[in-house]
């Protein structure tokens, strides 16, 4: 799976990429046969408190996925894509398997 992290007017830290790359790989065994996930950052603000937002593309043979979350801070929004992402492969794969 190849993986590419894309931040929006500010540069990512090193230990946040490192962070969403080790969460994405957990996505392999839901499905096996994903070929490439692009992950994009930004920060939106509203009034005082600048939320993060992560927009999660997944492509899978037939399908492209994509999750958009945000939280207070980026690890959360990652987390919260990715609950969201392994539901929405679940329900994909259990939709092909009745086919």
């Amino acid at each position: 799976m190849r993986i590419s992290i894309s931040s929006n007017r500010f540069n990512a830290s090193q230990n946040l990429q490192e962070y969403i790359e080790n969460k994405l790989q957990k996505l392999e065994q839901f499905h096996d046969k994903i070929t490439q996930t692009n992950v994009s950052l930004k920060l939106e603000n509203t009034g005082q408190v600048k939320d993060k937002i992560v927009e999660v593309k997944l492509l899978i043979p037939g399908d492209m996925l994509v999750v958009k979350s945000s939280a207070k801070t980026f690890e959360a929004a990652v987390d919260k894509s990715l609950e969201g992402m392994k539901r929405r492969i679940k329900k994909i794969k259990q939709l092909r398997a009745q086919r």
